[in-house]
């Protein structure tokens, strides 16, 4: 399957009139990697997003594609400044979520911690977004998806039988922090309906990469899961349960778990396996079995071979050949933007479907018209508001928690 000349994609969907967030102010306080991540999710979701972004640092080098940044705008405010968190207040009183993803004390050290939001915007959700929550004896230490993944145990269970390897960044980063982050946020508004009062939601990378493991913690205790990398059933320890080498050098998955699906793998390669599926003993003959029949032919075509059928087989496509998939194409999952190919945002609604996403774009007459829109005065806009973004999307003087 060769990658996209150019994307051939569906269709992108009309213009939806909101999306199931419409009407929700949320007030972003820049930083890196999953607090932005999740507003990214709650602005094509509806939300009316905007970010508090630091002044333009000179020195510093900028991302040419700060994907996580599109479909919200952006004002450059000195929040060290009197006028600068005068403003910050006037757009937290007028939110209805505050998202902040820095080291804890930081929000508090600027004046704009819980206690203070909480008092004048009783109905406000403030969600936090750290590595190692906000308590606890590594609360102020740095780290990232690999550390908080590592002390987890989650990082644990991915990788060869030699080494852990992690999954990218998805697994602490994204996975544990920021969908967790969009949870506990939709959580608060839902009990906001209900009590009328707004709360603190902690999402700490390291609690959301443990959930993650909640069914395989459940596997250990009840003896069905070894704790050791590449002997179990999910984790390439099954031979039709990984992935395989093909002529070219490429690769297919194979997740033919239930019997069916085995007999239907087993079938479709014309290789015969007289062990039961579930014999550990013969696993390794199966896999040399396996092995040999993928090697005969090239990856894409296997995929043509398996297609139409139920032995779960399918090409590992790279990052630049998954938007061409036709399932992909068909579904509209992809678009592009500024030259960058992209997902677009998930799930889907039938009724309120999520906005189309828009490029990212530094801080200017965009997101001051939005702070206008929520009803500040002109003259604290004017004074506050400046000209410009340093691109790492942090406050000065404060590293980044993620």
């Amino acid at each position: 399957m060769e990658g996209p000349a150019g994307l051939g994609r569906a269709e992108p969907p009309p213009e939806p009139a909101g999306g199931p967030l419409a009407g929700t102010r949320v007030v972003e306080f820049a930083g890196i990697g999953p607090a932005p991540f999740a507003c990214l999710l709650l602005a094509e979701l509806g939300a009316d997003v905007v970010r508090v972004d630091r002044p333009a640092a000179p020195g510093l080098a900028g991302l040419p594609h700060d994907v996580l940044a599109r479909s919200r705008p952006a004002v450059a405010v000195d929040l060290k400044s009197a006028a600068g968190l005068a403003l910050a207040r006037a757009l937290v009183d007028r939110a209805d979520v505050l998202v902040e993803g820095l080291r804890p004390g930081v929000m508090e050290r600027l004046g704009l911690g819980p206690d203070p939001c909480l008092a004048t915007n009783p109905r406000l959700v403030y969600g936090r977004m750290t590595g190692w929550g906000q308590d606890g004896p590594l609360a102020e230490r740095a780290g990232h998806d690999i550390t908080y993944a590592a002390v987890s145990g989650a990082l644990h269970a991915c990788g060869t039988a030699d080494k852990p390897i992690p999954p990218v960044n998805v697994l602490a980063d994204f996975g544990g922090g920021s969908l967790y982050l969009v949870a506990g946020v939709l959580a608060a508004l839902l009990a906001r309906a209900t009590t009328g009062r707004g709360q603190v939601v902690d999402a700490a990378m390291v609690d959301g990469s443990a959930s993650l493991l909640t069914m395989v913690h459940g596997l250990v205790g009840a003896g069905h899961w070894a704790d050791r990398r590449q002997v179990n059933l999910l984790d390439g320890g099954a031979p039709f349960y990984d992935t395989y080498r093909c002529a070219d050098g490429r690769w297919v998955a194979v997740g033919a778990l239930e019997p069916q699906f085995y007999a239907e793998l087993l079938d479709r390669l014309g290789v015969a396996h007289d062990a039961p599926q579930l014999d550990v003993a013969a696993w390794p003959r199966l896999r040399e079995t396996l092995t040999a029949a993928f090697a005969a032919r090239t990856r894409d075509e296997w995929a043509e071979h398996f297609a139409g059928s139920d032995a779960c087989v399918a090409p590992v496509l790279s990052l630049t050949e998954a938007p061409d998939h036709p399932h992909l194409r068909a579904r509209g999952t992809f678009t592009e933007l500024d030259g960058v190919v992209q997902p677009r945002v998930a799930p889907r609604f039938s009724a309120t479907p999520g906005r189309e996403p828009t490029a990212a774009a530094p801080p200017g007459p965009e997101g001051e018209a939005l702070v206008r829109r929520w009803g500040l005065p002109e003259d604290l806009v004017s004074a506050a508001v400046l000209p410009g973004a340093a691109p790492t999307h942090a406050t000065p003087g404060d590293p980044p928690h993620v």
